[in-house]
């Protein structure tokens, strides 16, 4: 009989966003013919810019003549695509060499697949409330997890603790799901913290595009010493609505090494490649080429048309909060508006309660850790009509 993975036995049985739908299907059932607005998983509905779907049928088309079919691709993803990467941080004021940045099917894979990289042994620290690949991935290689609270009193902003020592840190800015967004001086807190601890920062940066504070960093590389303890996940997802096209970056730097026991020197970058070249066989060269045309300046510009019009969703939903007298964080800088429950319940009574009285689907605060437990998280990702629709039943109930 095989030895199987037990540390699986220490798994949540269900994953959150699967929770969520069973309930939802249940409700559904049960009450055929009730309009459901589901504010819940942050999935985009507008449709793909015009010049990535261009650029998506000119890579079909690439497959139907012999001089011009793409096989097998580089695992580290096309050039092309990795320069038009580089060029993006450049005009965010952050510079970067196409050697750093590798092309993936989405941050989600990344940032569980990037584990591969480090041994069990490693102590990992999790903020709380956090997104729950960060904790499953951990959980299921069965490393130690600490955790640091983000809450009300410090904004959902946790800093580093000098008395906590850490091999590896997750951090989230935009945060998922609070929304919250870590300043300079903030994230320069951390990486000092991660330079004398000798730590690698795991930072996702999905929600980068959302930020309109142009004093608040949209990747961790703004800040110095960055390239020698943090690795960058981003994706196209909410950025440009690849969430069913599936495109994806990590940024390893070069400069980032480590020493190994034997007295090696060990670059993360080169084990990245490695590690890909490996178990990853590259992704799709349409969906490449389609990505490529995202970062041109009419893709850019179009996917900031996307992405008003979902920041006007979040001003809908945090003036309904602010009518209410409802504390929120989140919403201006970020996609994801985060509250406090109403009339004090936790957030999955709460969930069942906007679900049974108002037909509104959110997504439950306790899902992403115990520090949101009494908190829930709307998307700005629906349709106006719907999200006017589904303030004005969350007018009528409270």
């Amino acid at each position: 009989m095989p030895k199987l993975n037990e540390n699986y036995l220490k798994m949540k049985e269900n994953y959150l966003f699967a929770e969520i739908a069973h309930r939802v299907d249940k409700y559904a059932k049960e009450h055929p013919g009730q309009k459901i607005i589901r504010l819940g998983i942050g999935d985009v509905t507008r449709p793909l810019e015009a010049a990535a779907l261009k650029a998506l049928h000119e890579g079909v088309d690439a497959m139907a003549a012999s001089d011009t079919f793409m096989g097998y691709g580089p695992e580290h993803g096309y050039l092309f695509l990795r320069e038009a990467i580089v060029a993006y941080y450049a005009s965010n004021g952050v510079s970067i060499t196409p050697e750093d940045v590798f092309i993936s099917d989405g941050a989600k894979s990344d940032t569980g697949n990037i584990t591969d990289l480090f041994a069990d042994d490693n102590v990992i620290l999790i903020p709380d409330p956090v997104y729950p690949v960060y904790v499953d991935s951990n959980v299921m290689s069965g490393r130690r997890i600490l955790y640091i609270d983000g809450n009300a009193d410090n904004d959902f902003l946790p800093l580093p603790d000098k008395h906590i020592h850490a091999d590896i840190i997750y951090l989230c800015s935009p945060n998922n799901p609070t929304g919250a967004a870590y300043t300079k001086a903030q994230l320069k807190a951390w990486v000092d913290y991660a330079l004398e601890n000798e730590a690698v920062i795991l930072y996702d940066s999905a929600y980068e595009a959302y930020i309109t504070d142009p004093d608040l960093p949209r990747s961790i590389f703004a800040i110095e010493g960055a390239k020698k303890c943090a690795i960058e996940f981003c994706s196209l997802s909410k950025t440009a609505g690849f969430t069913g096209t599936r495109l994806g970056y990590t940024i390893v730097p070069t400069e980032l090494t480590f020493t190994a026991s034997s007295g090696e020197t060990m670059s993360l970058n080169a084990m990245w490649n490695r590690r890909q070249t490996t178990k990853f066989n590259g992704t799709s060269y349409i969906i490449q080429h389609g990505a490529a045309a995202v970062f041109t300046k009419e893709g850019m510009a179009q996917c900031r048309e996307n992405i008003r019009y979902y920041q006007e969703n979040a001003r809908m939903i945090g003036q309904m909060l602010t009518k209410k007298g409802i504390r929120f964080f989140g919403g201006k800088n970020s996609p994801y508006i985060w509250f406090e429950c109403p009339m004090g319940m936790d957030s999955w009574t709460f969930f069942d309660y906007l679900l049974d009285h108002g037909q509104i689907v959110g997504t439950p605060g306790a899902g992403f850790g115990k520090n949101g437990r009494n908190y829930f998280r709307l998307t700005s990702f629906g349709l106006h009509e719907n999200t006017r629709e589904a303030m004005e039943r969350f007018d009528k109930l409270f």
